[in-house]
């Protein structure tokens, strides 16, 4: 390499680190942050002795930008504040002398964060500022902590709970768990991984990351790549190549009775509903009769679901791989224009999966341990 392409290198990597997240994005943060910071504003006055500090607009950026972020966390964010404005405080009463002032309420704040597991960047900004402001602590003494730093902080966080859910984000990232379209609290099968919490927490402790990025990030990542490596694994083949052709339909006024013979006797998990030549009107799985019954006054467009997932006959087969994992359909109708020209259920992709297995490979053990994710990768 020669000195040219040596510097050309080096600073390519002073450039920009972040990806640009578009437009709506940059707006969705810039008013979130306008919203957060008006409430800290409503909720301390002027008359509160210190209305704004400047630290509330790292920690709004933090908290509306980053939801995900470790360092973002309700724990984070108002352990990290408090605790950094308490050892400051503490500093500025008991040493005159300025320089030393900063250097101790800076470091122990540094500290007081990493041992209370509560990083969040603007503490320490908080901790420089309150050692930059010695008049204003011997007037409002630990007061300071309570109001502005903990009332403050602890609005932002509301804000930013509020604001991520009504832009589709989700803050805080630790959420209980929600129930899945089962009824049950297992996570969607893409959520599961075949590794433990404590050894994705190993990981990033091994490098160095737990302070970038969170467990349930790492999981997340881990889930996407291995869907998108199943995806590679089937790149070539096409549904038409692997669908069910021979299908076995009925018409949208069959009676439930006519749709429960067809599955006993063929041990389908769906049935496709046709109008006039083959029109795809929906389809009706098995489940639908278990929870209507034999009911002789329904009929298959009653119970069918309309409009289901679908795919083109010249579509990827990766294409039903998240359609059949993510969402409650046993089957994808594959249709050529409105006509329904064979079914992509389970079972075929899962054959045409084995198929394109190397003949002698062995599956892997099952792990001991499995991590499960679900409302936000609640762990």
């Amino acid at each position: 390499m020669t000195g040219k392409e040596r510097l050309a290198s080096a600073l390519r990597h002073l450039g920009p680190a972040v990806g640009f997240h578009g437009w709506p994005e940059a707006a969705r943060v810039g008013l979130g942050m306008a919203l957060a910071l008006l409430a800290v504003a409503f909720v301390l006055p002027p008359g509160a002795g210190v209305a704004m500090i400047a630290p509330f607009g790292a920690t709004a950026f933090l908290l509306i930008a980053l939801p995900n972020s470790p360092l973002a966390q309700p724990w984070s964010a108002f352990v990290g504040n408090g605790l950094s404005a308490t050892v400051a405080v503490a500093v500025v009463l008991t040493i005159d002398d300025p320089v030393l002032r900063v250097v101790l309420a800076t470091g122990l704040a540094m500290l007081a964060m990493h041992l209370a597991r509560a990083l969040h960047p603007p503490g320490g900004a908080v901790a420089l500022m309150v050692a930059l402001s010695p008049d204003l602590i011997a007037r409002l003494g630990f007061g300071f902590v309570l109001v502005p730093v903990l009332a403050g902080t602890a609005a932002l966080i509301a804000v930013a709970a509020v604001y991520a859910r009504a832009t589709g984000r989700r803050y805080p990232f630790r959420q209980p768990a929600e129930m899945n379209t089962q009824g049950t609290s297992d996570p969607p099968p893409t959520d599961r991984l075949g590794v433990s919490r404590d050894e994705l927490a190993a990981l990033l402790l091994e490098f160095r990351q737990s302070a970038n990025i969170g467990v349930e990030d790492l999981a997340r990542l881990i889930g996407a790549a291995e869907t998108l490596a199943a995806r590679h694994h089937t790149d070539g083949l096409r549904c038409d190549e692997v669908m069910s052709r021979d299908l076995v339909t009925v018409g949208p006024e069959a009676p439930l009775d006519r749709l429960a013979a067809i599955f006993r006797s063929h041990g389908f998990t769906s049935v496709p509903v046709v109008g006039p030549d083959h029109e795809f009107l929906g389809v009706v799985f098995q489940i639908h009769l278990i929870r209507h019954g034999l009911d002789p006054q329904l009929r298959a467009d009653a119970v069918m679901t309309r409009n289901p997932p679908h795919l083109p006959p010249d579509a990827p087969v990766s294409a039903a791989l998240p359609l059949l994992a993510e969402t409650a359909c046993d089957a994808v109708p594959v249709l050529d224009g409105r006509r329904i020209v064979g079914l992509l259920t389970r079972t075929d992709l899962i054959a045409a999966l084995a198929r394109m297995q190397p003949q002698g490979a062995n599956p892997p053990h099952p792990p001991a341990a499995e991590l499960h994710l679900g409302a936000g990768a609640a762990i």
